[in-house]
Formats: structure tokens, C-alpha cells, sequence
């Protein structure tokens, strides 16, 4: 009996080592698996969206330099052509109100120098009656008075650019002067204007009323 106890007792002590033995087995197996999967977790494998980067070559980068300089050249160029197309509009709008404020009164001084050929023409009637033959002091005093109405007259013309021409003795114009008569050259040269008609005038040096002049030409015998 007691040797029956003892085969007992070795057999349950050899039951009890094997299953130590597959505890212990099975759980560096079990480590062993959780550690690969831990590191398979840490790398993982790459995000298969991504695409491979390649390094530019040497050949490629200076392609890509030389593109760019040619870019900035154009856009450069582009740039001072605007640039100067935008100093050119800014002259001209410049030019263009400038020319408003000296040359909006145009039509006015046309209409004025009408008034300043009328006045010219009664103060040279005036003159011709108030000779000193006649005794008559009305009409002297109307004369002076007329005479400094046409001095007041021009010098407000000329204090706002308007002037008179003076053409006698000068050469045709034709941006200047209208030709309405032809008269014979004595002691002037052919092409000279001998007389004036109606007189000229310029706003500014701009020509707003040609004068009416007569030319020499050669007297044919």
C-alpha cells in the first residue's frame, strides 16, 4: 500500500511538471507574438498612398533654374511695359487737362474778338471825325474814351494769352493766314502779305481765327 501511495504521488508530481513546463511554453510564445506585433505596429508598412521621392539630377535642377530666370526676365519686361504705358496715359491726362484749363475759353475768345473788331473799327471812325479841323470836343472826348476801351480791351486779352497777329511784311502761313486776295509786289517780295483784311488772333499760340490777308505776287506788264 505504501508503495501503491508513492507511484500516486510520482504521478501526480510528473502531471504537475508538465503542465509548468507548457504554461511556461505558452506564454513566451505568447510574449513572443505580442512583442512582433507591437513592433510590426511601431514600423507598420508604408502609407501606400505615398509615391517614392526621387532626388532632382544635377541636369534637371538647372533645367528648372534656367525656366525660372527666363520667367522672371518676362514678367520684369512685362512689368516696365506697363509701367511705361501707365506713365504715357498719366502725360497725356495731364497734357489733356492742362489743355482744358488754357483752351476752354476757346469759343469764348472767338466770340470776343467779334466785339474787339467792331470797337476797332468805330475808334478809327472816331479818329476820322475828330481831326483837329473840327472843332467839335464830343467827339474828341468819344475818341479817347474808345482809344482806352481798346488798349483796356488788348491788355486783358494779352494777360489771358490772347493776341493780335501782326502778319504785314511777314510770309504766308498757311496755318496762320487766309489768302482772299492777291495784290502787286511794289518793293516786296513776291509771297509777302502786303495787307490785312481782318485781323488774326492766337490763344496761347494756338490759332483760334485766321487773318484775312492779301499776298504779293509779281505784277504782270
Amino acid at each position: 500500500m505504501a508503495a501503491r501511495s508513492l507511484r500516486s504521488f510520482a504521478t501526480a508530481l510528473g502531471a504537475q511538471r508538465r503542465g509548468s513546463l507548457y504554461f511556461r511554453e505558452s506564454s513566451c510564445v505568447f510574449s513572443t507574438a505580442a512583442q512582433q506585433r507591437s513592433t510590426g505596429d511601431e514600423c507598420g508598412p508604408e502609407d501606400p498612398r505615398e509615391e517614392p521621392r526621387h532626388p532632382l539630377s544635377d541636369c534637371a535642377l538647372e533645367h528648372k533654374a534656367i525656366k525660372l530666370e527666363e520667367q522672371v526676365r518676362d514678367l520684369t519686361e512685362r512689368y516696365r511695359k506697363a509701367l511705361a504705358d501707365s506713365e504715357n496715359v498719366r502725360r497725356r491726362t495731364q497734357k489733356f487737362v492742362e489743355d482744358a484749363k488754357l483752351f476752354g475759353i476757346q469759343s469764348f475768345c472767338r466770340d470776343l474778338v467779334e466785339v474787339a473788331d467792331i470797337l476797332e473799327k468805330t475808334t478809327e471812325s472816331a479818329a476820322g471825325e475828330a481831326e483837329p479841323s473840327n472843332p467839335n470836343p464830343t467827339l474828341k472826348k468819344i475818341y479817347e474814351g474808345l482809344s482806352l476801351i481798346e488798349a483796356k480791351l488788348q491788355s486783358v486779352f494779352a494777360k489771358h494769352g490772347l493776341q493780335k497777329m501782326n502778319p504785314v511784311g511777314g510770309k504766308y502761313d498757311p496755318y496762320d493766314h487766309e489768302i482772299v486776295c492777291h495784290v502787286p509786289a511794289e518793293g516786296l517780295q513776291p509771297g509777302t502779305i502786303a495787307l490785312v483784311t481782318q485781323d488774326g488772333y492766337k490763344l496761347h499760340g494756338r490759332t483760334i481765327r485766321h487773318a484775312l490777308v492779301g499776298v504779293a505776287v509779281e505784277s504782270q506788264e
